[in-house]
């Protein structure tokens, strides 16, 4: 009797071996794949851009991205739009404004900033006092003073800063990043955000949502304080019995999968648990801070008397471990949401300017710092784009009855630093820092800038949603040139 050449396959042992070796096939052509995609010069020069693959449109000049985020929108005209007239007449009424009304009501007269501002660098550069260690990396930066906003409402304003748009639902931009590029290392996520030790900002994890892209591109969350729960194996299963285990799962999954095509949230799930495997070995490893020396907890401020101090120190130092061992994208938050006290969780000083800047200002000022001289001196800048957003700016008036300043969306400064930036000031805003009026710009362009340092045209990288082709600059975008290296 003729027997086919195929037949052992199709008995129940051929096909489960054939299975695992397909399984094993497919991992390695992955790896494979990655390595020659993600190799110099394989921009998109011989297959094509595809998303996940690790190849761009067009060579880039970095290839991470660190984003700071101070939520509460942090105050321009007292940090790094520095405005001699807001000093000289301050009392006086705002010209032709005399009686504006903003977010909270009535606002009275011109006030200055309760601090000076002093020359830093060689470029001398105005910087407040209050920040005299970043004043040290004034000559890196690249501000954007004439940033302007859809919105004056904080949670609709961090979105629209993360993502593009002031609802929820749409990805931010480092999940862009992950569609766009996949991951870079096979044991730690392609895309982190770190919340504050005061708890996350306004409108929480729409910030860092992957929106209508597959699911496996929203970040995942992690924090110097906050222990990675149910990490360690239990006592009483070995390491063998966990590895057969995830075998025995991981071929359920796959079937599971077939049987559910396009179900991109239970396929983000079986990813996620199996980065959650990985992650046994490689998370605690990133995150035990004590692997620092004890210099390098000096220089970040760990050991600061102040626990909002040493809690966002922390989380710089855990971001600066993200970066070096191949995530992408890290997205860290100084500060929270409103509190019953305006001011008092982030930089939202309604009432009390002083106070509260003189609060935040030292928890963000030495271990923000420290993040960008570790990394420059890492030699991580060369291909390192840091990135520092807010959600809009500050009136140059008080608040009616109060010291501290309202809402305004039609005036801020971001900056970025490292890869592909050219240092110094783009764009400006009037005389007392109340509306852009140099080269104004935006989110989507703040972004498209973004992305092309990342090796991407800002109007090809899109995904078909809902009738429309989805792109982070919207239809609003423009590479500032300007500051690009």
């Amino acid at each position: 009797m003729h027997t086919h050449p195929f037949q052992h396959m199709l008995g129940r042992r051929g096909f489960l071996g054939n299975v695992f070796s397909g399984l094993a096939g497919v991992g390695l052509a992955s790896l494979f794949g990655r390595d020659a995609d993600g190799a110099p010069g394989a921009a998109g020069s011989i297959h094509g851009w595809r998303p996940e693959a690790g190849i761009t449109h067009f060579p880039p000049k970095a290839k991470r991205v660190l984003q700071i985020f101070c939520p509460g929108a942090a105050s321009h005209i007292d940090l790094w739009d520095y405005k001699p007239e807001l000093f000289k007449r301050s009392g006086q009424p705002l010209p032709g404004e005399e009686n504006v009304s903003s977010f909270q009501g009535k606002n009275g007269n011109l006030m200055r900033p309760p601090w000076d501002f002093a020359p830093a660098g060689r470029s001398g550069k105005m910087i407040s006092v209050l920040l005299p260690h970043m004043a040290k990396h004034a000559d890196d930066i690249a501000f954007i003073h004439s940033m302007q906003s859809k919105t004056n409402t904080h949670g609709p304003g961090c979105v629209f800063m993360n993502t593009g748009h002031v609802q929820e639902g749409f990805p931010s931009a480092g999940a862009w990043l992950s569609y766009a590029l996949g991951s870079a290392n096979d044991n730690l996520p392609t895309y982190v955000a770190l919340p504050d030790l005061r708890g996350e900002p306004p409108n929480g994890k729409a910030n860092w949502s992957n929106g209508f892209l597959p699911a496996r591109h929203q970040a995942i969350v992690m924090a110097a304080h906050q222990d990675i729960r149910n990490i360690a194996l239990p006592a009483d299963i070995s390491a063998a019995e966990d590895r057969a285990s995830r075998e025995y799962m991981r071929l359920l999954n796959e079937r599971h999968a077939a049987a559910n095509p396009g179900d991109s949230s239970l396929q983000a799930r079986i990813a996620a648990y199996e980065l959650a495997a990985k992650m046994q070995v490689s998370a605690p490893e990133v995150s035990d801070l004590r692997a620092e020396p004890e210099h390098v907890h000096r220089l970040y401020g760990t050991d600061s008397s102040n626990k909002l101090v040493v809690g966002y120190a922390r989380n710089c130092i855990l971001a600066r471990r993200l970066l070096e061992r191949g995530v992408r994208y890290v997205n860290i938050y100084c500060a929270s949401r409103a509190s019953g006290v305006d001011g008092l969780l982030n930089w939202d000083a309604h009432r009390t300017l002083k106070s509260d800047y003189e609060r935040h200002c030292p928890i963000f000022d030495q271990p923000t710092a420290a993040l960008l001289t570790d990394v420059k001196q890492r030699g991580m800048l060369e291909d390192t784009l840091v990135l520092w957003t807010t959600e809009f700016g500050r009136m140059p008036t008080h608040q009616a009855t109060t010291t501290g300043r309202d809402h305004n969306p039609d005036a801020f400064t971001t900056w970025m630093m490292g890869a592909g930036v050219k240092p110094g000031s783009f764009g400006a805003t009037d005389d007392f820092g109340r509306r852009a009026v140099e080269d104004v710009t935006n989110v989507w362009e703040f972004y498209s800038t973004v992305l092309h340092i990342l090796g991407f045209d800002f109007d090809r990288l899109s995904f078909y949603y809902n009738g429309l082709d989805r792109k982070l600059s919207d239809v609003h975008g423009r590479v500032i040139r300007q500051i690009l290296a």
